[in-house]
This record gives structure tokens, sequence and C-alpha cells, in this order.
């Protein structure tokens, strides 16, 4: 049973280093890159590496954008809290013109104006008595607008 399988690890020496590489091993490894050119015109007589004078034609080279890796878009999100609407004025930013503003009331009727019509209509007023509640306000429902551009922003019901 002393047979060695796949799984078993091979006695004798290692072919995997001992050690990892010091700097000066591992750069002394590598031929040094040649130097890249200037940014801006160039011409006339230049040292090649073998000290041997040449002749170069005029060329112009562009400094090449280096891409940040760190950059990020940033996109700036505004989300507006949902507001609640009373029956009186608010106070509010709005959503058509983007300004500070105080809303602007427009009075309707509503269920609660109804209800009450036809309870008191039930209780004996037929005469007209009981459409009493369409011409007050404090039974009818409320629309709130823009003062500057006349927009619906909600509205406020009763019932």
């Amino acid at each position: 049973m002393s047979v060695p399988g796949p799984y078993q690890a091979a006695s004798g020496p290692s072919s995997v280093p001992s050690a990892t590489p010091t700097y000066e091993q591992t750069v002394s490894n590598h031929y040094p890159s040649p130097p890249m050119p200037i940014p801006g015109p160039t011409m006339g007589l230049m040292t090649g590496p073998d000290r041997k004078d040449m002749n170069l034609p005029v060329y112009y080279t562009q400094p090449v954008p280096v891409p940040n890796a760190n950059a990020r878009a940033v996109q700036t999100v505004y989300v507006q809290q949902p507001v609640s609407l009373f029956d009186r004025l608010v106070q509010m930013c709005c959503p058509s013109c983007s300004k500070m503003i105080v809303t602007r009331l427009s009075y309707n009727a509503g269920a609660l104006t109804w209800l009450s019509c036809r309870s008191l209509c039930l209780l004996g007023c037929v005469l007209g008595g009981c459409f009493i509640h369409v011409c007050v306000d404090a039974l009818q429902d409320m629309d709130h607008y823009c003062p500057n551009y006349k927009a619906l922003l909600g509205t406020y019901k009763r019932l």
C-alpha cells in the first residue's frame, strides 16, 4: 500500500524554487527598453546605440494620453420627496419650474360634498338647503397649482 498515487506527494528533491528571486535578479534578466522619443520636432544628427552618427528625417511626435484607471463618471440624480398636500397652502419645489413656490388653491366639489348633500336631502332639506354644502370650501376637495406655470401639482381629497 505504499504505491504513490496522484493524491500523494512524491518523495525526493522538489522542482519548485525555495525562495522568490530578488529585485536585482529579476531586473537583470530583462533587457532595457529603448528610450521613447521626446515630443516635439526632431531633426539633424543623432547618435545611435552603436555610437555612430545617424542622419534622421524630420518627424513630430505627440504625447500619448495616459488613461486614468481611477477616473469615475459622476452622475447626479435629484430625487424629489413626495409632498403631502393639505387643506391649506403648501410651500414646495415645483417639478415644472424647479423653483420654491407656495401653491395656489382651487376648490372642487368632491365625494364629501355630495355625500353631505344626499344625507341632508334624506333628512328633509328638499327645498335646496341640501345644496348649501357645495358653497362651503371646508367640505370640498382642493387642487394645488403652481402659480408660475399653472401646472396641477396634486389634489387633496377630503374623503
